[in-house]
């Protein structure tokens, strides 16, 4: 074996250095799609809260319109209309 030529030993370092970086060069961009998708969903989290936020005040202005008196009652198959055993008093 000549003097500039690298031993086995060297060689194979040489081979498996270059395998470590492409290894980490690959990990590297999969934590960065990792992380692009987590502050993805980070991000939809906030506008669903919005919308939940949204429904929540609508489902509590429903409720409360929605409280009936004693001596009322649904009619099934009327979409919740209201019909009132007093008669003079009816509420839709």
């Amino acid at each position: 074996m000549s003097q500039g030529e690298p031993s086995f030993f060297e060689r194979e370092r040489e081979r498996l250095a270059s395998e470590i970086t492409a290894g980490f060069e690959d990990l590297l961009s999969s934590s960065n799609v990792l992380n692009r998708k987590l502050e993805e969903a980070l991000g939809m989290t906030g506008e669903y809260e919005t919308i939940a936020t949204l429904w929540q005040n609508f489902h509590e202005l429903m409720r409360g319109q929605n409280t009936l008196p004693d001596d009322a009652r649904t009619v099934p198959g009327t979409g919740a209309h209201v019909v009132s055993t007093n008669s003079t008093r009816r509420q839709l």
